[in-house]
């Protein structure tokens, strides 16, 4: 996207401990944002009832969050939940320690399982995108790095979370570049300064340590559709998902 400024999707878990959750759409909606982008379980129990109150608060739902064995072993599940939702992106967002392995092979792996997923999901108009941590940045013991052997499968996009690059000793500069064809979603997570305990270290967009400035030309020789908040463990979730929204539009994104 070049010049026009981008949708804002807020990332339900930033707000999981502040519950009811609907209860928050109209207040993101006054605040700016244009989506939710919701993470499993907040759909689950009841997809069309969750679109409904999206589109009473109207709020869309570009993508959200699934889980990998979800995409793997019953893709026609959330094939239907994507629909329902009205949403493009399906995004399996982790890996749970005890099953990674240190093995090239093993990342390939999953990157083959995402692609068979995008496989399905292209039948129906949808994409696969992959959601970063900070573990796929760790070099293997061959010197090559999990993120990497995941998205060299094809069709496998990436939503790239800036926060979690950076906790992982990457340069997130390097990678807008290196991904600039697969990035579709761009997470706008930032950092506090070093030492900072509250929040776990988590900060407002805006108010941490990535140069946001810096980056936004960058963000703009990607394919992303939109750009998303997220913040893992707010301590007021309203001033985050305002201070975040605003800031993103104080430098012209």
């Amino acid at each position: 996207m070049t010049g026009a400024r981008y949708p804002i999707a807020y990332q339900l878990y930033s707000s999981r401990n502040f519950s009811p959750l609907e209860a928050q759409f109209p207040e993101l909606k006054a605040m700016g944002y244009d989506a939710i982008e919701p993470w499993l379980p907040a759909y689950e129990a009841d997809p069309a009832a969750f679109r409904r109150a999206l589109d009473d608060a109207g709020l869309a739902c570009f993508g959200f969050h699934m889980p990998l064995t979800g995409l793997a072993q019953d893709p026609n599940r959330y094939i239907d939940i994507a629909k329902t939702l009205g949403a493009s992106y399906m995004i399996p967002p982790f890996v749970p320690e005890e099953d990674r392995r240190p093995t090239a092979d093993y990342w390939k792996g999953i990157g083959d399982m995402l692609a068979q997923g995008a496989q399905a999901a292209a039948a129906h108009d949808l994409k696969v995108l992959w959601h970063n941590h900070a573990f796929e940045y760790a070099r293997l013991s061959d010197g090559t790095r999990p993120i990497d052997h995941i998205l060299a499968a094809p069709d496998v996009y990436f939503e790239m979370d800036c926060g979690w690059i950076t906790r992982g000793g990457a340069d997130v500069a390097a990678e807008l570049e290196r991904y600039a064809d697969r990035i579709l979603v761009i997470q706008t997570k930032d950092i506090a300064p070093l030492g900072t305990q509250e929040d776990d270290g988590w900060a407002a967009t805006g108010d941490g340590t990535i140069d946001w400035p810096a980056l936004a030309p960058l963000f703009r020789k990607t394919k992303a559709h939109h750009l998303c908040t997220e913040h893992d463990n707010p301590g007021d979730w309203r001033r985050f998902a305002k201070r975040s929204h605003d800031y993103l539009r104080s430098v012209g994104l």
